[in-house]
């Protein structure tokens, strides 16, 4: 079993958010595990750029116990056409490194702690062997955009009784999933862990809050 604190990055300090059960008031916020708070994309002739805010817990097990997290960048550079080559990334001309090629997805990756997100765009520099691009990558979110808070939010208010099956004498056992996704437009994936074997995961629109879909799986 992990032994750890139930904290959050200051990324997700600013707005506490409360839960109303009856006449009490909870914050499930201090269950978050992981959230993927923004994503920045960017497409040329030559390849798909996307960069991801995310807030992790340590260690990252999904065991029902929500851990201190830490924030982090994670890049994914994929080529429109194969190549054979050693990537280095720069953001902002500021950090950035060498991104490591990945077998199974035929793409790049790098990723690195940061002590705060960017917001609305990055500029990337990426360069290998003799040739150099720059561009410039640019947040999928907007103004109707959701918060993470506000996500979690709608998930717990649709899972009511399965919040409350997971509740004892006022403390919630259990952690949370919240990881921004874009495919045609905005969704929010939310994962609601407990000590048992089963997740329940939800998709909702990232803009209204609308639970569109829900699973319930096994953990093994």
């Amino acid at each position: 079993m992990k032994k750890c604190l139930y904290t959050l990055s200051l990324s997700l300090l600013t707005l506490p958010l409360f839960f109303a059960t009856g006449c009490a008031e909870y914050d499930y916020t201090r269950h978050i595990s992981e959230a993927r708070s923004d994503i920045f994309r960017a497409e040329t002739d030559e390849f798909t750029f996307t960069l991801s805010c995310v807030d992790r817990e340590q260690p990252y097990l999904a065991d029902g116990v929500a851990c201190e997290m830490t924030s982090r960048i994670e890049i994914v550079l994929a080529p429109v056409q194969p190549i054979t080559a050693d990537f280095y990334v720069t953001i902002n001309g500021a950090f950035g490194g060498d991104m490591s090629f990945r077998n199974t997805s035929g793409d790049y990756y790098y990723s690195q702690g940061v002590e705060s997100f960017p917001s609305s765009s990055v500029a990337v520099k990426l360069t290998w062997g003799e040739e150099e691009r720059e561009f410039t990558a640019t947040s999928v979110k907007n103004e109707k955009t959701l918060s993470v808070e506000d996500a979690l939010s709608a998930a717990t208010i649709s899972e009511k009784e399965l919040i409350a099956g997971m509740t004892q004498n006022n403390e919630f056992y259990g952690e949370f999933y919240i990881r921004l996704l874009r495919r045609d437009k905005n969704f929010y994936y939310v994962g609601i862990i407990g000590k048992s074997e089963t997740t329940v995961s939800l998709l909702i629109d990232a803009e209204s809050g609308e639970v569109l879909a829900r699973r319930e799986s096994s953990l093994r």
